[in-house]
């Protein structure tokens, strides 16, 4: 009998990913590294009150993440170097990342971000997408066992508390979801709160995992018959459809998660609708908007996996969905690295979600 391609995915899906992952490990930490050092191009968002209130230059402005074009994409980069510590540090360059690590997560510098997220001028543009990476990030360094990581872990406190408050402050009041693929997309930027909120509640402190769910539920419960076939919008670097999914694979037990996906994307088993399942075309890597459709590629992979993850071995979605991330991940790895920096300065940390 020919081998099932789907069987044990949790041991050899997952063991393939794990492989192109340490193939490329040292490429994606050598582009994060460049990134998180690189003041200019900047895209500073500043709100003026006043003749000559004009924004510090980056490295004044935000000590710890300067870089990488962007407050979230430089988050990211630094939760991709950590992560690529923890899981496959034999084969990237240790020294150097620890080094880079150690210049930006001073005391000094992150109580500067932490008053940053939190001014009133700031605390919204970065909601929920840079709050959510930088509370995966925390949690990354909270969860390392490592002297590095946990002295680290204590210095990022003020800002994981600052963007724990914003969280606590928004969710209440938030009355709607925001759908869209891009950054205020309302359901990614939980799942990315969630594995910290989740940490939390367990130290004691359940308030952020309790809001969470609240929100979630009260936005998604009822959603059915998700008009996939309306995707990509033309800058997407996210499935609406799928994050949400991916949310709520995480929220609900495994019987009520599997009817409610069976109501909210009907057709997965027969590959319907097929633009959810058809890789984005990118026709220019150097138009920044345009360039989000290599974000669209990898974080469907990697929402695929996740959906594969939850299903039953036996469910027939469940190959539908690996077939999917295998599709949607060989179009966007091989821009990851030597690409233009519209896509180089953010895309490795999608590609390190996928494969880790």
């Amino acid at each position: 009998m020919a081998e099932d391609p789907y069987a044990l995915k949790e041991g050899r899906v997952a063991g393939d990913l794990h492989k192109v992952l340490r193939a490329h490990a040292g490429d994606y930490a050598g582009v994060a590294l460049s990134n998180i050092v690189r003041e200019f191009p900047s895209d500073v968002r500043h709100l003026m009150r006043e003749p000559g209130d004009v924004p510090l230059r980056p490295k004044r402005r935000t000590p710890a993440f300067y870089g990488s074009f962007d407050w979230h994409s430089c988050v990211e980069m630094h939760w991709l170097l950590v992560r690529l510590l923890r899981v496959v540090g034999d084969v990237v360059p240790q020294d150097d990342i620890r080094r880079g690590l150690d210049e930006h997560f001073t005391p000094a510098a992150l109580e500067a971000e932490a008053r940053f997220i939190a001014h009133p001028d700031n605390r919204n543009r970065e909601r929920p997408y840079g709050w959510g990476w930088a509370l995966l990030l925390a949690h990354e360094l909270a969860e390392w066992d490592d002297s590095d990581s946990s002295r680290w872990a204590a210095n990022f406190s003020p800002l994981a508390d600052a963007v724990t408050r914003n969280f606590l402050d928004w969710l209440p009041k938030a009355t709607y979801p925001v759908r869209h693929g891009v950054h205020p997309n309302s359901a990614f930027g939980l799942s990315l709160a969630l594995p910290y909120a989740g940490g939390r509640a367990d130290a004691g402190s359940p308030e952020l995992l309790d809001a969470i769910t609240a929100a979630a539920h009260r936005w998604y419960d009822e959603d059915t018959d998700y008009p996939a076939g309306w995707e990509p919008s033309g800058s997407d670097f996210l499935s609406p459809a799928l994050v949400e999914a991916e949310l709520m694979a995480r929220l609900l037990p495994s019987g009520e998660f599997l009817r409610w996906l069976d109501a909210f994307l009907p057709g997965i088993a027969e590959g319907e609708p097929s633009a959810l399942f058809t890789p984005a075309v990118v026709s220019d890597s150097s138009d920044g908007q345009i360039a989000h459709l290599h974000g669209l590629n990898a974080s469907r992979a990697w929402c695929w996996r996740r959906l594969a993850e939850e299903l039953p071995d036996d469910d027939p979605r469940t190959g539908a969905a690996l077939s999917s991330m295998w599709r949607h991940a060989d179009a966007a790895l091989p821009h990851v690295t030597g690409d233009d920096y519209m896509v180089e300065h953010w895309l490795a940390a999608y590609a390190v979600l996928l494969l880790s």
